[in-house]
């Protein structure tokens, strides 16, 4: 499965594989129910004091269809390892989407 950005999808590759990343309200609903208000996820985003365990969490609720190999461990690890340079653009899609919806 590829990210469809027309549904505000984007695309993380995870121990050689893809996952796709999207912000549907379930998805958002349980990233709040773990992280708090999305609105002031967004502001430490801005602000540049979002915990890599926050972001990690974000991508872990928005996943679909995830292969079953890709745990939350493997996820976190595959983050740190690739660098937040390679994470940043992912989590720019979501925070986009997070503040424009569609």
């Amino acid at each position: 499965m590829s990210a469809n950005p027309e549904r505000g999808e984007a695309e993380l590759r995870v121990a050689g594989e893809r996952l796709v990343l999207r912000p549907s309200f379930t998805a958002l609903c349980a990233a709040e129910r773990e992280l708090g208000p999305l609105f002031a996820l967004v502001e430490r985003a801005a602000a540049g004091s979002l915990a890599l365990s926050e972001m990690v969490a974000l991508f872990w609720h928005c996943r679909v269809d995830p292969p079953e190999a890709i745990t939350r461990e493997r996820l976190g690890d595959s983050v740190v390892r690739a660098g937040l340079s390679a994470a940043t653009p992912v989590l720019r899609v979501l925070l986009g989407q997070i503040l424009a919806g569609r």
